[in-house]
């Protein structure tokens, strides 16, 4: 039983990461590479660039080693790169006409939505059921309204509570479906950047 807490305990923090990380990419890749492009014209734009788009091959590890502690989902090893030679100018155009590059920050940046829906996932199977457990103290001191209906009789909370009882048992379960589809995800991130090697 213990084991199984763990692994449910898991299961919310790494669907919380992935919205977390999904956010930090989205942000990054975005001002990154809209500042490096938009400061190209001063040079100071470029080694911006080039490190934003060889940061990449480090983001895609970050995922798989995340995705391997958390779900136990293994994938495909990514083979360190070797920083381009020649000056800066032949840099940035080597990072920027690695295909490799830009698969990889379109299939980053797709993290965000995924980690909005995670976060909402989260919410609905981890913190709701348990917020409806309380449903018998809190109709008390607030209005609670429970699919259409409002809470005013302790027997009606008792049905909530009831309802939270049958979600904590099957949004757990839920969620680590969804952690399986965002770890074959991963694998497919991590598949079409090693393979396009």
């Amino acid at each position: 039983m213990n084991q199984i807490i763990r692994k449910h305990m898991r299961n919310c923090c790494f669907l919380l990461l992935t919205f977390l990380t999904g956010l930090f990419y989205f942000c990054f890749f975005l001002v990154g590479i809209t500042f490096g492009i938009t400061m190209a014209f001063t040079l100071v734009g470029l080694p911006i660039l080039s490190y934003v788009l060889s940061a990449t091959s480090k983001f895609v590890q970050y995922e798989r080693i995340q995705t391997k502690v958390y779900t136990d989902i293994s994938t495909y090893d990514v083979p360190s790169r070797s920083r381009p030679q020649g000056g800066l100018w032949e840099q940035v155009k080597t990072e920027l006409m690695d295909g490799r590059n830009w698969k990889a920050i379109f299939w980053l940046m797709l993290k965000f939505v995924i980690g909005l829906i995670c976060l909402l996932c989260v919410v609905l199977f981890y913190v709701a059921p348990f917020i409806f457990l309380l449903a018998p103290v809190m109709y008390l001191w607030m209005d609670i309204t429970f699919v259409g209906m409002e809470i005013r009789t302790f027997g009606a909370s008792l049905l909530v509570m009831l309802a939270g009882v049958l979600y904590l048992w099957i949004g757990p379960y839920l969620g680590s479906i969804l952690v399986k589809w965002i770890g074959g995800y991963t694998r497919r991130l991590v598949g079409s950047f090693v393979r396009n090697q």
